[in-house]
């Protein structure tokens, strides 16, 4: 059984930074691959980011890259999600998810285990 715990949400201006955490725990997560999803009212669940086991690789969607950075620190069992440059647009509940594959993938059917989620708001 894995238990993921998100942290870091908040209000934050147009333009600010917010550091996401999710932390497993209940198994030794380092050999999954792990991904970053929202949820804006009204609207589907999106994918966000998502990093391989080692942290070597990563792969974002087109709305945040170059401004959201994914990483984890496997021996703090904790995945991270940097956001810069935060719109009004990024507001949304933020889900970290564990992935049931050895690859990087970006539907939200391909992870199994979820996180409560973490509200983020940007304010204009």
């Amino acid at each position: 059984q894995v238990q993921l715990v998100e942290s870091g949400g908040g209000l934050v201006q147009a333009g600010g930074s917010l550091r996401l955490s999710c932390t497993a725990s209940g198994r030794i997560f380092n050999s999954d691959p792990m991904g970053w999803f929202r949820q804006a009212p009204g609207k589907e669940r999106e994918f966000v980011a998502a990093i391989s086991r080692s942290g070597g690789n990563t792969y974002y969607a087109d709305s945040v890259k170059g401004r959201f950075t994914i990483s984890r620190d496997n021996a703090k069992n904790t995945v991270y999600l940097q956001m810069n440059s935060l719109k009004p647009e990024d507001t949304a509940v933020y889900y970290c998810a564990r992935s049931v594959t050895s690859y990087l993938v970006t539907h939200a059917s391909g992870y199994d285990y979820w996180g409560q989620g973490t509200q983020v708001t940007v304010s204009s």
